[in-house]
């Protein structure tokens, strides 16, 4: 694989970790980043596994199984976040409610 394609799979991780760190206003936007890494990661494990010759490539399929139990387990918060606050502002987790 050309160095580009390579550069580009082992930034996507570290760009959509850049990307949660300042979108953190909203539940959703935190929730598409974390699927977004998770994603990159999907790509990127099997790709460095391929590249490395390693005989273990069931990894990516682990990571989906991770992935998809993460945005279940998320958007179920966000719903329950959202009929308990009113939205989906991660700052109404934060503030006391006195």
């Amino acid at each position: 694989m050309n160095n580009t394609a390579l550069t580009v799979m082992c930034l996507m991780p570290l760009l959509a970790m850049v990307n949660m760190l300042f979108n953190q206003a909203h539940f959703l936007m935190a929730l598409l980043s974390l699927e977004s890494i998770t994603l990159s990661l999907t790509l990127f494990v099997p790709l460095m596994l391929m590249n490395c010759n390693a005989p273990n490539t069931a990894m990516a399929v682990i990571l989906l199984t991770f992935g998809a139990c993460e945005a279940s387990l998320g958007l179920s918060l966000m719903v329950s976040m959202s009929r308990s606050y009113g939205n989906d502002m991660l700052k109404s987790l934060t503030s006391s409610k006195c």
